[in-house]
């Protein structure tokens, strides 16, 4: 078996065997502790620019299926975990995921220490790593790692944006025949979806609730995506620093209390940028699959999937307009806001999963009824 080696910023090195591509990557390399999911982790956009640990033990034992894609092709940029399976054992599965991975480029390494590289990230911040199975030279992949860009100030939603417009028109799939999933609503709304990096189950579940869906460019001005003629205005997740969106953020800025507006992730932020608010780069961020989040309206607490690395400053927004809505009960973090006057809201973490827990799919509701004028 050929071996790999994860080399990061500050020096330290971590070497194992080598699966999926016998290929160099890099990038930002960062952690996520969902038990399962993983081939959505895999094609999730908003991983662009990432090497991602995988703290479940095992990975791949399940394989992989066309339907559970988030996207088209894989976005990681490497895979480190701890036991990686070569063998599928799964009814669904119709290609192993050391070849999915392997086919897309994407180096992986295992049978190195997740825990203990886990347990560094968190003391000392997500850093920028190389993941190599051709380079064997440690110091020299070190040096490499501190070469790559950071991701703060880094613009990575425009590269992995639609290049041009389309309509989505699926709707959920049962993964099961014995799965309870209601049919589709009719579509009576139409919703232009901003593309920095959507998830397809996103446009799934805004299909199941009874939305036509035309997916558009980050870069859609605001007159181009009126001009569609929208019921509903869609900001989707993505990698990156929001912070460099300027042109996005502008145009966004133009939309609020034109069309009721809807934000996931990326998109919160965005959306936080364009009322006057800032963000900041967390220490490790949040990219899992069970983080409790109050909803402060309700006082319920839903138990959500995250996957994000900045996050908005509470204390910049303006709460004469604005309104806190959601709180991260781990550490305190905005989870989302609405605006008091227009038919706006957004929040930071998943409420479509994949993967995760069902927790937050009214939201999807909630946002038809913003449509309706409820």
């Amino acid at each position: 078996m050929n071996s790999a080696i994860l080399a990061l910023e500050d020096g330290t090195v971590f070497e194992g065997r080598s699966f999926g591509a016998p290929a160099e990557r890099s990038g930002e390399v960062v952690f996520n502790t969902a038990l399962t999911g993983y081939q959505e982790v895999f094609t999730d956009p908003s991983y662009s620019g990432q090497i991602v640990i995988l703290t479940n033990p095992q990975i791949g034992n399940y394989g992989t299926n066309a339907a559970d894609n988030e996207a088209a092709h894989p976005y990681i940029e490497g895979l480190v975990v701890r036991e990686f399976a070569t063998v599928a054992s799964n009814w669904r599965s119709d290609t192993e995921a050391n070849a999915f991975l392997s086919q897309a480029g994407i180096p992986v390494v295992d049978d190195l220490d997740t825990r203990a590289l886990v347990r560094h990230l968190r003391t000392r911040g997500v850093m920028r790593g190389v993941l190599s199975a051709t380079e064997k030279d440690a110091a020299r992949l070190v040096e490499k790692a501190r070469s790559i860009p950071s991701m703060t100030g880094l613009d990575l939603a425009s590269r992995v944006s639609t290049a041009g417009r389309y309509e989505w028109t699926r709707p959920l799939d049962r993964c099961s025949p014995s799965e309870l999933l209601p049919p589709a609503t009719e579509a009576r709304y139409h919703v232009v979806a901003y593309d920095f990096g959507i998830k397809q189950n996103i446009l799934r579940r805004l299909v199941q609730v009874g939305c036509r869906v035309t997916v558009v460019p980050s870069l859609t001005s605001a007159e181009d995506a009126l001009a569609l003629h929208p019921d509903g205005i869609f900001l989707s997740n993505g990698p990156g620093d929001p912070e460099p969106l300027q042109q996005q953020v502008a145009n966004i800025r133009q939309l609020i209390g034109r069309k009721p507006v809807f934000g996931i992730c990326l998109g919160h932020q965005l959306l936080g940028l364009a009322c006057g608010g800032k963000t900041y780069k967390l220490k490790f961020g949040h990219r899992g699959a069970n983080h409790p989040v109050r909803n402060e309206t309700t006082g319920r607490v839903e138990i959500t999937s995250h996957n994000h690395g900045f996050a908005v400053d509470p204390e910049s927004l303006n709460l004469n307009d604005l309104e806190i809505t959601h709180t991260n009960l781990n550490d305190g973090t905005l989870e989302g806001f609405r605006h008091r006057s227009h038919a706006m809201f957004a929040v930071q973490y998943h409420p479509e999963a994949a993967p995760g827990p069902h927790d937050s799919h009214y939201l999807f509701d909630d946002f038809v009824k913003l449509m309706s004028g409820k």
